[in-house]
């Protein structure tokens, strides 16, 4: 049995409720070492980014057995904290990550930085290094890029569809849409992921994609996997989540 919870995107409180959600299910079924994927974008566009960073960096200090895998978010913030000149080489020229559409503000924001495009940048890169505690610059720059188990793949935005995992190149795994999303053959495990938002929780047959927009406040989902079979944690409890 393992748990896997959607792309956070600073949502705090919406993280500690499928936390819960997670204690809950546990409780029920008898178990307590079951590990949880987080699958990715733990900072942008949500009101405290820096709370749930170091909710993980404390949980898993604390012996939880948490997987926190990086997201494109996540790899934008660490190359903002690496290089103020960082561009990350998905994004258009005229998008940097500290503009509002990327939500990179809010989680300055969330360190008691203004880190407005109308303010000199070298300035905001100083107050932003100075107010990141190093343990968090350390966290992001440590996630891993993936998660396996006998049954599932998770990743955080998919896989490139005929590679071993190995050979996956970063760039696809925290940004593909292009030629996962639409494919439907069998990739040998149930392939787990967030990044491309959707309505619901979907199960694929081949996929389950977890990202449901918290990052625009809409639900976080948080889902238990036993071999090939998905259910959705709610409160009312497990909910079976077939392929379409």
């Amino acid at each position: 049995m393992i748990y896997a919870i959607g792309d956070i995107h600073g949502q705090l409180e919406m993280l500690r409720g499928a936390h819960d959600l997670i204690a809950k299910d546990r409780a029920q079924y008898g178990e307590a070492s079951a590990p949880v994927v987080h699958l990715g974008d733990l900072n942008d566009r949500g009101p405290d980014s820096r709370g749930v960073i170091q909710l993980l960096i404390d949980g898993i200090a604390a012996g939880q057995p948490w997987v926190v895998i990086r997201g494109n978010h996540d790899r934008m913030f660490a190359g903002y904290l690496a290089n103020r000149w960082h561009h990350d080489p998905h994004l258009r020229a005229e998008l940097p990550w500290r503009h509002e559409r990327l939500g990179g503000l809010e989680t300055l924001a969330s360190y008691g930085v203004d880190g407005s495009l109308r303010r000199n940048q070298a300035e905001v890169h100083a107050e932003t290094l100075a107010a990141v505690p190093a343990e968090h610059i350390e966290f992001l720059n440590d996630r891993p890029l993936w998660h396996v188990t006998d049954d599932q793949l998770f990743v955080h935005a998919g896989i490139r569809p005929g590679i071993a995992i190995e050979s996956q190149a970063e760039n696809d795994l925290v940004w593909i849409r292009d030629g996962f999303l639409d494919d439907t053959r069998d990739h040998g495990r149930l392939v787990v992921h967030g990044h491309t938002v959707v309505d619901t929780p979907t199960n694929y047959g081949n996929r389950v994609n977890l990202d449901t927009g918290a990052g625009y406040f809409h639900p976080l989902s948080v889902a238990v996997f036993e071999g090939q079979n998905c259910f959705i944690l709610t409160a009312r409890g497990r909910v079976a989540l077939p392929p379409i």
